[in-house]
This record gives C-alpha cells, sequence and structure tokens, in this order.
C-alpha cells in the first residue's frame, strides 16, 4: 500500500543560529539501512526527544529511540524507491518499516496529530535542533545510565503529561 506523506520539499539556504551550523537546505535527507526507502523532511523541525516507551525501545531493540518531529505534510517517501510498511504497534498508532531491511522508521499517531516522527539516526546531517528532552523515562531501563542533564518527562499515567517536545503540554 502507498502511504502518501507529502510532496516533495524544495531546496533553500538557512542558517541554525542555534547549533552555529550552515545549512545549504531546507531539507533533510535519510534513508534505512539498505537504502531502498529514502525520504526527505522539510525544514524546522518541531521537535527532537529521546523516549523511552516500551514500543519504542521494543520495536527498535534500544534502550530508547531518538525521534525528530515534522509537520506530517513535511515529509516525503521518495515515490521511486520502495515503500515503507506499516503496522499498528498499538489503537491510533503506526510505525513504518524498510520491508527490505526491517530498518524502523516513522511513527504516526492520533495522540500527536499531523506529525510524522522520523528515527532521527535515519538522516545523517545535522538538524535545526538537538534532543530537547527524555519522555516517558518512567520506562527506561535501569541497565543504562542516563547521565545528560535533559529534563526527564513522565506519561499521563504516572501523574504528568509528556508531548514528545519535552514541554509537558
Amino acid at each position: 500500500m502507498l502511504h502518501h506523506l507529502a510532496r516533495a520539499p524544495c531546496p533553500g539556504a538557512q542558517v541554525n543560529s542555534t547549533l552555529g551550523i550552515a545549512m545549504t537546505t531546507s531539507a533533510v535527507r535519510g534513508s534505512c539501512l539498505c537504502g531502498a526507502v529514502r525520504f526527505s523532511a522539510s525544514l524546522p523541525s518541531k521537535w527532537v526527544a529521546h523516549c523511552h516507551c516500551t514500543y519504542c525501545r521494543r520495536a527498535h531493540g534500544a534502550p530508547f529511540v531518538t525521534w525528530a518531529g515534522f509537520r506530517s505534510d513535511n515529509v516525503a517517501v521518495d515515490p521511486d524507491g520502495l515503500q515503507p510498511t506499516w503496522y499498528e504497534s498499538s489503537p491510533g498508532a503506526r510505525r513504518a518499516f524498510c520491508p527490505r531491511c526491517g530498518s524502523p522508521m516513522l511513527f504516526t499517531s492520533t495522540r500527536w496529530p499531523d506529525e510524522m516522527h522520523v528515527a532521527r539516526a535515519l538522516i545523517p546531517e545535522a538538524l535545526d535542533r538537538e534532543p530537547s528532552a527524555h519522555v516517558f523515562f518512567e520506562a527506561h531501563v535501569p541497565w543504562l545510565t542516563v547521565g545528560d542533564s535533559l529534563p526527564k518527562k513522565v506519561s499521563q499515567s504516572s501523574g504528568s503529561q509528556a508531548s514528545p517536545s519535552g514541554s509537558g503540554a
């Protein structure tokens, strides 16, 4: 099933004043491990955060996943490449992965409408922001020490609602 994400982004010029990085395009590009599924995402991103929820950990086989959030219509999968396979991991939440190499790539949810979450590690170039928080931190694995100074947000079921942006909204 072809999943239409967006129109192709327009290239331009942008300077990231926060990171001091000169960016040559207003879009970033990435792909899965084998390169069969390719995508682009128009900047600016909405947020970047480390997710420790059980679903992300199990889907990626990692202690946490760093996601970059974009407006859904700012993310496009290359129509000339292989299209990702989508899996409903929980009611209202879908994850996309490469059908050839299995790389987990994208996430959408009714909880965050009009957003596309892109696995940050799939984008080799600098983004317009760095991670701003750890979310769903109450589910973090006990065998990894997280020693950075980023806020560690907990989910709504643990007493306060955490958004991917780390804003707590």
